[in-house]
C-alpha cells in the first residue's frame, strides 16, 4: 500500500481522540487519513450511531475552534462514517489501524464519494447542512 498522509501517527488511539476532541491538535496535522483513523477508533469503542454522533460533535467543535466552521459538511461526514463502519464490519480481524488501512486503501481516496454522489448533489447547501441520500450508488 502506498503510504498514507497521517498527521497524527505519533499519537496512540486514545491520544488522538483526546487531542482532537479537546481541540489541542493543530488543524494542520489533521488530514483525511486522520479523519478515517478517528472514525475507525470511535467505531471500535461504541455503536455506529454513538460514534457518528460523537464525531459530528467533535468535528464541528474542532472546525469552530479553528475558525473554519464553514468547512464542516454533514453529508460527507456521515457518508464517510458509513464507509468506515462497513469496512470495519468486513474485516473484524484488523485489530490495529495499520492493518485496517492496508486492507481498505479505497478509504484513503478523498474522491471516493463520487461513486455515490454527483458533484452537484454533494456541493449543495442541503448536503452541507444536513443528510442527503446518494444519487449515484447506494452506500453500505
Amino acid at each position: 500500500m502506498e503510504a498514507i498522509r497521517l498527521g497524527t501517527e505519533g499519537l496512540d488511539d486514545d491520544g488522538l481522540v483526546e487531542q482532537f476532541e479537546s481541540c489541542r491538535l493543530p488543524a494542520s496535522r489533521f488530514h483525511h487519513a486522520d479523519h478515517i483513523r478517528l472514525a475507525w477508533i470511535l467505531l471500535g469503542k461504541m455503536s455506529e450511531q454513538e460514534a457518528t454522533d460523537r464525531i459530528v460533535a467533535a468535528i464541528r467543535r474542532f472546525a469552530a475552534h479553528n475558525g473554519i466552521s464553514e468547512k464542516y459538511h454533514h453529508t460527507i461526514t456521515l457518508a464517510w462514517m458509513r464507509l468506515v463502519a462497513a469496512a470495519r464490519r468486513a474485516t473484524p480481524e484488523a485489530q490495529d489501524f495499520e492493518s485496517f488501512a492496508a486492507q481498505h486503501a479505497e478509504l484513503f481516496d478523498v474522491k471516493a464519494l463520487t461513486r455515490f454522489y454527483s458533484a452537484e448533489q454533494l456541493s449543495s447547501s442541503g448536503a452541507r447542512a444536513g443528510w442527503i441520500e446518494p444519487n449515484l450508488g447506494e452506500l453500505p
